[in-house]
């Protein structure tokens, strides 16, 4: 049987879903609306579960700061383009509303008592993979700041003790361009410290030069990494003459915590050529 155009525009509208998996649904119905509709609904769930093997290594970052406590949360999905659909913002702000309102518990339970339902919707609706990925918060009794960038595929948040509100988002905004490792250098976990001094090693060895020589070398190599990576000694992105520290210092504040996220970061994003992706759509 046929399936015209029209009729897949209808289910696609009566249901929110793919114009494949309506195509499908339509041409094993039989032309049949209702009865299309009612086998989409039995095979929601399996749908879902097919899509959540996908690499989801686009979507957005979403903070919501209320004045005393900043939340952060990244939801990811397979492309920009269905970063920027308005269901999918809606979902993502929705879900960090969730978040913020119950933060007392874990991101797994809150999957379980209702985000997990709308997200399975939601990939169907989308025909993405979509992952509630992290979640993060401020400290309490804190000065709270945050910083999302404008793309929404960065934000950060800063808890300080003393320091103003604009202070503490002038760090969250530092901290998001430059991607610091720790707040200082004592932060830096020893094994990458280690090998830091192991790759300055290597490289300072073949100088000919004096092993006393070469051993300063290498800490000198060692100490400018770690202040490249510490945001306490990096320079200001506003006022490059001014390192963060001293900024701290002259309002009185010192850093407890931040937490950036950067869309997709560290996820390894599965390589399809154009056929075998084209083929996938196809078979749903």
């Amino acid at each position: 049987m046929t399936i015209s155009a029209s009729q897949v525009k209808e289910l696609r509208e009566k249901t929110g879903l793919g114009l494949m998996d309506c195509k499908k649904a339509l041409e094993e119905a039989n032309g049949d609306i209702n009865l299309a509709i009612e086998e989409l609904r039995k095979t929601s769930g399996v749908k879902a579960s097919k899509k959540s093997g996908r690499s989801a290594a686009d979507g957005l970052i979403g903070i919501l700061n209320n004045g005393k406590t900043a939340f952060m949360i990244e939801v990811n999905c397979e492309t920009d383009f269905v970063a920027r659909d308005e269901s999918y913002i809606n979902f993502t702000e929705e879900t960090l509303k969730t978040y913020a309102d119950n933060s007392e518990k874990p991101l797994e339970q809150l999957l379980e008592e209702g985000i997990e339902v709308n997200r399975e919707k939601l990939v169907q609706k989308l025909g993405e993979n979509i992952v509630v990925r992290r979640v993060a918060k401020t400290e309490d009794s804190a000065v709270t700041g945050s910083y999302l960038h404008s793309n929404n595929k960065i934000g950060c948040i800063v808890s300080l003790n003393g320091g103003t509100e604009s202070l503490a988002n002038d760090i969250a905004m530092h901290a998001a361009a430059t991607d610091p490792m720790a707040v200082s250098p004592s932060d830096i976990p020893q094994e990458i410290v280690d090998k830091e001094r192991e790759i300055s090693k290597a490289q300072s060895e073949g100088s000919g030069k004096p092993p006393e020589i070469i051993e300063k070398m290498i800490e000198g190599k060692v100490s400018k990494f770690l202040s490249e990576v510490s945001l306490i000694e990096q320079d200001f992105v506003r006022d490059p003459n001014q390192k963060i520290s001293k900024l701290l210092d002259d309002n009185g504040a010192n850093i407890l915590s931040f937490t950036r996220y950067e869309v997709g970061e560290g996820i390894e994003v599965e390589k399809v050529d154009f056929a075998t992706e084209v083929m996938s759509q196809i078979e749903g």
